[in-house]
């Protein structure tokens, strides 16, 4: 068994594609801590710096003390507690929809909902760069799946009007995401919502990346583009702005029942531990406070420094987020190992910002994903453009 991998490891070494992994040996925040030496994390998903906040962790200690670790069976079973429950009723007052489910991660929450939507012969259309678990939902449904380029609208209407002709009367599926994970940039959304009316698709809308971040008290694009009621689906994760771990559907009641009795990796999990919901319920409830739409403007304060700061960085490998759409900024190396040594001079400097690469993006599209966070102070935003200034062709 030893030996079974090692001539695929080693063809992954070769091209500078094998992957390992870090150590944090402290609470995640602005700073971590690798193998005994303090790090500038700009690689976090902690868009409001709430995973270690003493809000949540407050919450989820008194959920333990009154519903212990574990939920201990599935949901349907009798793994739903009190938590869960009252976290999807906030979930869905703060998003403006009738009802909501949450899943124990944002992926089983794809792979969930999408074959509860389409079947054979139905049809998807996906955006070429949504999520990994997007497209593993889609193909796990049966339905017909047909890739368009990224955010071309052209593209789509075409493969709407191939949909409309050539499977009558099937349910047409559209599925993208608000922000997109590895290149920060916003899906037209208005145009995306006159299309799926037109044709009478279906649209779902993974909201990860925008929540927290994007539109008011960070209810996300389809909120700040005021098309909440036109998006069918929206998803979204617990484990980013949220601070906590989960996923979550947000719609039509009528929906989240028919998830409730068809989504396979609902049904056949055990329930997330209560002191998570309980956690995430916090998240909820402050960013729906004055005091975590303050935290939302601040974050925004970082992420127009940090776009201020790399649009003048005199680099032809450097293409930050030019429209300052989100809180992720790529810089696009191209080799796969040019990116894996700036990663690793950034850190022999103090920051840790890892290098993204194939299959997570494109061959030859290899880059540094940066984050920032409302945590983030502006001298160690400045420190780290000055550091890939320095080291930048």
């Amino acid at each position: 068994m030893q030996d079974l991998f090692a001539e695929e490891l080693q063809a992954l070494r070769a091209r500078s594609l094998d992957r390992h992994l870090r150590e944090i040996t402290v609470a995640q925040g602005p700073e971590v801590e690798i193998g005994g030496r303090r790090l500038v994390n700009f690689s976090s998903n902690d868009y409001l710096g709430l995973a270690n906040d003493p809000r949540l962790r407050k919450a989820a200690t008194s959920a333990i003390d009154e519903f212990g670790v574990g939920a201990a069976a599935s949901r349907l079973i009798s793994g739903t507690q009190s938590p869960h429950l009252r976290l999807e009723r906030a979930l869905a007052k703060w998003k403006g929809t009738e009802s909501a489910l949450c899943f124990s991660s944002g992926y089983a929450a794809a792979l969930g909902t999408i074959p509860g939507l389409v079947a054979k012969n139905d049809v998807v259309l996906l955006d070429k760069l949504c999520h990994a678990s997007l497209i593993d939902g889609a193909r796990l449904s049966g339905a017909i799946l047909r890739v368009f380029p990224h955010n071309q609208l052209g593209k789509l209407e075409s493969h709407l009007e191939w949909a409309q002709r050539e499977h009558p009367g099937k349910r047409v599926l559209i599925i993208t995401e608000s922000v997109f994970s590895m290149d920060g940039d916003l899906a037209p959304l208005r145009e995306l919502v006159e299309l799926k009316k037109r044709f009478r698709a279906l649209l779902m809308l993974d909201e990860a990346h925008a929540v927290g971040v994007i539109g008011p008290n960070g209810r996300g694009l389809a909120a700040a583009e005021n098309v909440s009621e036109e998006v069918d689906v929206q998803m979204g994760t617990l484990s980013k702005a949220f601070g906590a771990s989960g996923g979550y559907i947000c719609g039509a009641r009528t929906l989240i029942e028919w998830l409730i009795n068809r989504a396979r990796s609902f049904i056949y999990s055990t329930a997330p531990p209560p002191a998570i919901a309980a956690a995430a319920l916090a998240a909820v409830d402050f960013l729906a406070s004055p005091e975590g739409e303050q935290r939302r403007l601040l974050l925004w304060k970082k992420i127009n420094l940090m776009r201020e700061l790399l649009s003048l960085l005199a680099s032809h490998v450097s293409r930050p987020n030019e429209n300052a759409g989100s809180a992720i900024f790529p810089l696009i190396i191209g080799n796969e190992q040019a990116a894996l040594d700036l990663a690793a001079t950034l850190q022999s400097e103090g920051f840790l910002v890892p290098a993204i690469r194939y299959p997570t993006v494109a061959k030859g599209a290899a880059r540094l994903r940066i984050t920032v966070t409302a945590a983030h102070d502006d001298d160690q935003i400045r420190a780290l453009c000055q550091a890939i200034k320095r080291r930048s062709p």
